[in-house]
């Protein structure tokens, strides 16, 4: 297995974009959250918002870039026939979906870490100003404060199902456009047309079937009690929809020629 993980890095790191999606995606990330928590007000005491929430809100973007990246070193592979070379010098299949698994997932903790910490932190500082004080209940952010250490955590943990969820779509699919077309719809497309449905029950369902809905429930910590997923089980959806599409991806991988 280590030969297979130094094989993934190998390529990973000598391919162009990687860094530069890593980079974009925690600066992107904080970026967005900086915004949600400067423009967010909080006039009075019970104002209704979620103040972890709007600190995170930047990962709402970064899963994109993370999607991103995650296509295109893996269909990058397909494009230019790499895959056959890899293929032929590492025969398990198994092994090499799951060295894949391993380079993506670490790198995405890696720069997912950095991008919540620093959300947390622009939102700290940038909150209070907002109106999100002690005086009307907020106190600073802090990962010190368990509910906000958990939604810190499940973002990162968050993050990293995205990459293994775009991972299975993407030896999937093999084709770029229709992986990120797929990736993007479920996690953008879906929830908006989740709101078009007019029954409360079919979109109370379809919200707890959402993958981004239900994984994103992992940073509520004031309206946790009404959603209609609690915390973790919204981010268990998310590893179900990531099991099974890495399953796919890794039956279509030993049963198709590359």
């Amino acid at each position: 297995m280590r030969a297979e993980l130094h094989a993934e890095w190998t390529k990973l790191r000598t391919m162009p974009g990687p860094g530069w999606l890593l980079a974009g995606m925690a600066e992107l990330t904080v970026a967005l959250s900086a915004v949600a928590a400067a423009v967010a007000t909080c006039g009075s005491a019970g104002c209704g918002h979620d103040a972890t929430r709007l600190g995170l809100m930047g990962v709402y973007l970064g899963q994109a870039m993370v999607a991103l990246l995650v296509v295109m070193a893996v269909c990058g592979e397909y494009s230019t026939g790499l895959i056959r070379i890899s293929l032929a010098a590492m025969p398990r299949r198994t092994t090499v979906l799951a060295a894949k698994a391993g380079v993506l997932t670490g790198l995405t903790l890696a720069a997912g870490t950095v991008a919540v910490a620093g959300s947390v932190l622009a939102g700290r500082l940038l909150l209070p100003g907002s109106g999100f004080t002690p005086a009307h209940g907020y106190p600073p952010l802090s990962l010190a404060d368990g509910p906000t250490l958990r939604a810190a955590i499940g973002s990162v943990l968050y993050l990293a199902l995205i990459a293994l969820f775009s991972l299975g779509i993407a030896i999937a699919v093999r084709d770029s456009a229709a992986a990120t077309g797929i990736v993007l719809g479920l996690l953008y497309l879906f929830p908006i047309v989740i709101h078009m449905i007019a029954d409360e029950d079919t979109q109370r369902l379809l919200w707890s079937l959402s993958p981004s809905n239900a994984g994103l429930a992992i940073q509520a910590t004031t309206d946790a009690a009404v959603l209609p997923l609690s915390p973790w089980a919204g981010l268990g959806v998310l590893a179900a929809w990531t099991a099974a599409a890495l399953l796919l991806g890794g039956l279509l991988l030993r049963r198709r020629d590359a």
